[in-house]
């Protein structure tokens, strides 16, 4: 919810996950930095929960053709992932899902009353993932804090709304 400054850092490929694109490059100079956001509890508890560069770009173009090759290397049947275009300075820049082939792009909202009222819903959802997982809901609770996560991803930086916005018309 809160946007503190997480470093940016190239690891070993968390389990689970795709390997890491072929047609992207690692090179730190590239602009764009498609990520995989981690949210194992053993990332979250021991500081690790940075999210992962799967590659890096010179264009957002590029990036979202990078997240839909991962996306096609995304079992059909695994939960879907979130995807994150970060630019030089750990700005959000577009987010998705990556599942059954495809990545679902999360919307950019448009001004600052909207974005605090995605704010508040996101709020929302996550206190009634917690009260699901303390009922024993864990099914719930998973996807409750995935609808949240993806209300989130709509949390694009000001400077890259227009852009953003622009670019998923392209696309459509």
């Amino acid at each position: 919810m809160f946007d503190l400054p997480l470093p940016i850092h190239q690891t070993a490929v968390p389990r689970g996950f795709a390997p890491p694109l072929p047609s992207g490059d690692t090179d730190p100079n590239l602009p764009f930095a498609l990520t995989l956001s981690r949210r194992a509890p053993a990332d979250l508890l021991s500081g690790r929960a940075a999210p992962f560069v799967l590659s890096r770009f010179a264009t957002v173009a590029a990036a979202m053709q990078g997240a839909i090759e991962h996306a096609e290397g995304v079992a059909p049947d695994a939960a879907p992932q979130l995807l994150a275009i970060l630019d030089r300075d750990e700005r959000l820049v577009l987010a998705g899902a990556a599942s059954d082939h495809a990545v679902a792009w999360c919307h950019p909202v448009t001004s600052a009353a909207e974005a605090r009222g995605v704010v508040t819903e996101a709020s929302q959802l996550r206190a009634q993932a917690g009260r699901a997982s303390a009922w024993g809901e864990a099914d719930l609770a998973v996807r409750l804090r995935h609808r949240a996560d993806l209300l989130d991803g709509r949390l694009v930086d000001p400077l890259w709304r227009a852009l953003a916005a622009r670019a998923l018309q392209v696309a459509a």
